[in-house]
């Protein structure tokens, strides 16, 4: 389907008791569902609105991710409780990219060593907790008390931040990963490489079109960049809250 062509000229952020609005012309920003676009942090609303703005002819709405994460947490369309994303992100666990590794393939298995254990040891560290990795198909048990900690640890992420969090584990394929990149022990281009580590492993002997990787890391880190930029403008400290006297 062709994009919906560019409709409006100019776009601009308005205050009001319930937070910050996005324009557009005149024209108020309203959700998939018809929602008034409202966010708590003057800065997230800026940043939509000059996703906005950095459209041209049409709107590419396919690589607005951070107007998409906001869509989705107004409009919470699956109806999705913190227990249910909290749950969510337990279940993702044991299917973590960076606690399967190869034992077959000697050069493979240095580089995840010395690439992915590090990562693994800092999480473990930073949630006292005891993720073990295999060599194996099957998934490596979780312990109750370790699901105890990281589900405690999600808990403290607001609803909003949360749909960042795991828009960031769906994008890396590992909760590791993105707890990390979250915590800025890794930055943004760092957590795609790492994702991409075995990947870009087989393809120096498949060969690879230039373009085409060039083009997914580039999706990666753009859908990354917005889930920490958009977890980061939720957390409570970064919200603005500008007071209007009447």
């Amino acid at each position: 389907a062709t994009p919906p062509k560019r409709f409006y000229k100019k776009t601009s952020i308005l205050g009001s008791d319930d937070g910050f609005e996005v324009v557009l012309d005149h024209w108020k920003l309203k959700t998939p569902r018809g929602t008034l676009f409202t966010v708590r942090s003057e800065p997230l609303a800026i940043a939509v609105a000059t996703e906005f703005d950095a459209q041209k002819e049409h709107i590419e709405r396919s690589r607005m991710h951070l107007s998409a994460l906001c869509f989705t947490a107004i409009d919470n369309p699956n109806n999705l409780s913190k227990l249910d994303m909290v749950n969510y992100l337990l279940n993702f666990i044991p299917t973590d990219t960076l606690l399967f590794q190869y034992e077959d393939e000697k050069d493979l298995q240095e580089l995840q060593l010395s690439k992915w254990d590090p990562v693994i040891d800092w999480f473990n560290h930073r949630l006292e907790t005891n993720l073990k990795k295999t060599t194996s198909l099957t998934p490596s048990a979780v312990s109750e008390g370790d699901k105890l900690k990281i589900a405690k640890h999600f808990q403290s992420f607001s609803l909003e931040s949360l749909h960042g969090l795991i828009f960031a584990v769906d994008t890396l394929k590992s909760i590791v990963l993105a707890c990390a990149v979250m915590e800025e022990m890794l930055s943004v281009e760092k957590a795609v490489a790492l994702t991409r580590l075995e990947e870009d492993y087989q393809l120096k002997f498949w060969g690879r079109v230039e373009w085409a990787h060039d083009l997914s890391q580039q999706e990666l880190q753009a859908r990354l960049a917005a889930a920490v930029l958009f977890v980061h403008l939720n957390c409570s400290e970064n919200i603005v809250k500008q007071k209007f006297n009447m």
